[in-house]
């Protein structure tokens, strides 16, 4: 499965469960949210894999088997995305996302101080 249709995927589902708790009390908050979450899955799906927030998302490793996975900060802003203030569209969302995360980072070589030419 290509990285962008499982952004899309794990937004769509953020989406669902924002339309499941709309209720006639939130004035409108969790339908808003969820259509700001569903037009960013229609605007992820549409990235190719080489897009530098794809290409950075890659890196840090949130992609594991078929599944897009959401750090808790990243999750907290998804989650949140258009409820109580309205700013910014699909592509800061997943900018906002991938702010949140880093590339593993790789162990120094350790030689001892020694230079690696012979």
């Amino acid at each position: 499965m290509r990285n962008s249709r499982m952004i899309a995927e794990c937004l769509r589902r953020h989406a669902w469960w924002r339309l499941n708790r709309a209720d006639a009390r939130d004035d409108g908050r969790n339908a808003r949210s969820a259509v700001a979450l569903l037009d960013a899955a229609a605007y992820a799906v549409a990235l190719p894999d080489d897009a530098a927030v794809i290409t950075r998302l890659a890196a840090a490793g949130c992609f594991s088997g078929d599944e897009f996975q959401l750090n808790e900060v990243a999750e907290r802003i998804v989650r949140f995305w258009h409820y109580e203030e309205v700013m910014g569209g699909p592509a800061d969302l997943l900018t906002a996302i991938a702010e949140t995360v880093q590339p593993p980072k790789i162990p120094a070589q350790r030689d001892g101080g020694r230079s690696l030419r012979r």
